[in-house]
């Protein structure tokens, strides 16, 4: 077996991130890493026996290339005895999109992953994401004014059901097994557009600082590491100081929650735990946090007087009351401008 075999099987096995017998979705793209992933995955049968389906996304975006991209892939899925699925998707058609191509290509591919993994019963999708991808979208979420969540980098595991097995091991030793191996693969040329700013990142922002510190992608890996730990236990001291503090019913009208938090017991918690709260009480409101929201409710509890009363996006409104922080929709989620009563 080689070393890179055993120790994706040791990872794999360690984070409990697949068992034996297990149906899971690959994604493909024909680059690189995806074939490493394919082959690596297939290749653990001895000890760690997998139901395998090969998926490939096709974008619409390279008619030139995803035909070859799609036919090696269902070539090596056959080679390798493993289920092959493809997804046509067209985002070219599109009109009048709010979102970038890069975050629209990614939202239809894990469209058609979840799509694929429930037509073939799949317990985990995998995807491939390395070490040197996670030092990227370290950067990327640092230019994007992320906080210590987003700087923790992307995870072995998300939600039990989407891995990431080559997230540990860097591009070089991909590149290795594949020409030890002799496992085909094609480059995407759009890899190389500087559109993008994942391209950006790549090619012009971690090079020059690799000027000043050669280590730079260890460095930014290491301390994704150590917030990911730290972020596991500020979670579980929010989620406890959450159940202390606040109170959650369901309004009659349209079946919104209600939350209602102890102002005086909220506010004597650090203020880091403050935040968590904040944000646990938006996504229970099914609101979008939003930093600069977080800070109004921060002020709020502990500044603000009986009449204080915070309107934030699609009618959600706030007010402190009788020693109580208020938050519903009192006209329902839209554009409402009701106030709290």
């Amino acid at each position: 077996m080689h070393p890179l075999e055993k120790k994706i099987v040791a990872l794999l096995t360690g984070h409990k991130l697949l068992t034996a017998h297990q149906r899971v979705v690959v994604g493909v793209s024909a680059g690189p890493d995806s074939m490493a992933l394919l082959h690596l995955l297939a290749a653990l049968g001895p000890l760690l026996p997998l139901e395998i389906t090969a998926l490939y996304v096709d974008h619409g975006l390279r008619p030139g290339e995803t035909e070859a991209e799609a036919e090696l892939v269902k070539e090596e899925a056959a080679r390798l005895a493993v289920g092959f699925a493809l997804v046509r998707v067209d985002l070219q058609g599109e009109a009048a999109p709010k979102k970038s191509l890069e975050h629209r290509a990614r939202d239809v591919r894990y469209q058609a992953f979840d799509q694929v993994a429930a037509q073939v019963r799949a317990a985990k999708i995998a995807v491939a994401h390395t070490a040197d991808d996670q030092a990227e979208e370290i950067v990327i979420r640092l230019l994007r004014g992320a906080g210590r969540g987003g700087l923790a980098g992307m995870k072995l595991m998300r939600d039990n059901r989407l891995i990431r097995p080559l997230l540990t091991t860097p591009k070089a030793e991909l590149l290795a097994y594949l020409q030890a191996r002799g496992i085909p693969f094609l480059e995407d040329s759009s890899n190389r557009d500087l559109r993008f700013l994942r391209n950006q990142v790549r090619l012009e922002v971690l090079p020059f600082l690799e000027r000043y510190n050669p280590g730079v992608r260890e460095t930014l890996r290491r301390n994704a590491l150590i917030l990911q730990d730290e972020e596991e236990l500020l979670a579980g001291e929010a989620a406890r100081s959450w159940q202390e503090v606040a109170q959650v019913a369901k309004e009659e009208k349209e079946g919104m929650p209600q939350v209602a938090i102890d102002a005086a017991r909220f506010v004597q918690l650090h203020p880091a735990l403050q935040r968590r709260v904040a944000e646990i009480m938006l996504v229970t409101m099914k609101a979008q946090p939003d930093s600069r929201q977080i800070e109004q409710f921060l002020f709020l509890a502990r500044e603000g007087q009986g009449s204080s009363q915070l309107h934030f996006s699609k009618g959600l409104r706030i007010r402190k009351k009788g020693g109580q922080l208020i938050c519903c929709y009192p006209r329902g989620k839209g554009a409402g401008r009701g106030d709290l009563r």
